[in-house]
């Protein structure tokens, strides 16, 4: 089957998994305050609920590495991508199966567990899902793409917690936080049947199950290379996918402390912020995807203008519905703006939107730092929207010409979001009173968006397609 027959419905097929990651990794946010009133459980207990998913996506990536190499074959080249695609949900599946025994016992390890085992099921999802979307299309649009992806992920984030919070106390706004845990099963086996579902419509679909640029056409440099240890796009790149997913879930984890102390905010008065922050990473991605469509110029330039004015509508919509005040985020419309020139400049060439984006980060947390009041919160909400196209622009340069090392190369790189946790905790750490206090803090996202302004220049040279990435 011809890659160009099946481009368009493979796409819109490999592009639900990005949904499912989304709806779940927001919809832990609403189990935390359950999970701790119903349990009895500290504030550091009930992260773990947070630490286990995402570490399961770097143990899931070690076991996935380790087979490979073991067998010295990799796993995804042996069993095809298709049948990767479903393993991993039917994993997921099995994970949410665990809250059965969990609620009914009402045991925190099992709840736990469960969590874990459906990230690991994400972590073998993630390898093939990014990898696919890369090379289903023109190599110079692949991180536009994963922008696309990206964008339907965020509508997962979105409606997620709005979802499992109707499900589990029958409000979506419900301030209740004490139940009986039996009410947590019955969505999460809801999210199992959709799981086993899209599993079968995977096996079936026309998915590719094999790459061609992966295994039927290595370069010779691909050839010549044992290990994917030896690219250093790839050993330059989980570094900066580590410092990328850790000064986005640091920036938003200790908004709500700089909210508190800096802003005058109480915490029921905070949620339309952190909405905002997330709803950047959409407006982001909303714009990059624009040139994925294959539109004339002036089709494409329309588009965006439209996209990420569109998104920004939609999250003011959804406060505003929620009964929040939209009229005091109308500057941040300024922001918006500065997002849409920029990736027009960038002109979607993922080295040149890395090195970019991440210049503005660094310019929207210095005035974040040094400024007061909302000027201050608006710039450090701002960080999203630097943050939205950096993990396709870095999966993309990172796998790149990797050749049949290119599923090892993805495997490290999904092992690589545990930065989300540790760069979180180091700026937690710093943001303490007697050291830097939460708004100086923000200098370990300074130093994050400097590597990865590096990581671009170092990278300049790549070129993606017929299309170069720099000016070089």
């Amino acid at each position: 089957m011809s890659q160009p027959k099946t481009q368009t419905s493979a796409l819109v097929t490999i592009i639900s998994v990005f949904f499912f990651w989304g709806f779940v990794a927001a919809s832990n946010d609403i189990l935390i305050p359950v999970f701790k009133s119903a349990l009895t459980l500290s504030q550091v207990e009930s992260q773990m609920i947070s630490f286990a998913f995402y570490v399961a996506y770097t143990v899931g990536s070690l076991i996935y590495f380790g087979i490979s190499r073991w067998r010295k074959k990799d796993i995804l080249n042996s069993i095809g991508y298709r049948n990767g695609l479903s393993l991993g949900l039917l994993i997921s599946a099995m994970g949410t199966l665990l809250f059965i025994p969990a609620a009914n016992n009402s045991s925190f390890p099992l709840l736990i567990g469960g969590l874990f085992i459906v990230g690991l099921g994400f972590s073998l999802q993630q390898t093939a899902a990014n990898t696919i979307m890369i090379v289903l299309g023109d190599p110079a649009k692949a991180s536009q793409r994963l922008s696309m992806a990206g964008g339907i992920n965020n509508i997962g984030t979105t409606i997620g917690p709005v979802i499992i919070a109707f499900a589990i106390f029958g409000s979506a706004s419900s301030a209740s936080t004490t139940l009986d845990l039996q009410s947590v099963k019955l969505p999460y086996i809801a999210l199992g049947i959709a799981f086993l579902i899209v599993a079968v419509i995977f096996r079936f679909s026309s998915v590719p199950d094999r790459i061609e640029a992966v295994d039927e056409k290595p370069t010779a440099a691909s050839v010549q290379k044992t290990s994917p240890f030896a690219y250093p796009q790839l050993v330059y790149g989980m570094v900066a996918i580590f410092v990328y997913v850790g000064v986005e879930v640091a920036t938003a984890s200790n908004l709500p402390e700089f909210m508190k102390q800096h802003v005058g905010l109480e915490s029921h008065q905070i949620a339309p912020y952190i909405s905002l922050f997330w709803a950047s990473l959409m407006i982001g991605r909303w714009s990059s995807a624009a040139g994925a469509f294959g539109l004339a110029q002036e089709a494409r330039i329309k588009l965006n203008l439209v996209l990420p004015i569109l998104a920004f509508s939609i999250f003011l919509l959804v406060n505003l519905i929620a009964g929040s005040d939209v009229t005091i985020f109308y500057n941040y419309l300024f922001m918006v703006i500065v997002l849409i020139a920029a990736d027009s400049i960038s002109e979607g060439k993922p080295v040149r939107q890395l090195m970019l984006y991440s210049a503005l980060g660094i310019v929207a947390l210095i005035t974040g730092i040094f400024a007061e009041g909302m000027v201050s919160a608006y710039a450090f909400i701002g960080v999203g929207l630097f943050c939205s196209t950096l993990w396709p622009c870095i999966f993309t340069i990172a796998i790149h010409d990797l050749g049949k090392h290119t599923n090892e190369g993805a495997s490290l790189l999904i092992m690589m979001i545990m930065g989300g946790g540790f760069v979180s905790l180091l700026q937690g750490y710093l943001a303490e009173d007697h050291l830097l206090g939460i708004q100086h803090s923000y200098w370990v996202g300074v130093a994050c968006f400097a590597y990865l302004a590096f990581y671009g220049w170092k990278m300049r040279h790549l070129q993606f397609g017929e299309t170069a990435v720099s000016d070089h």
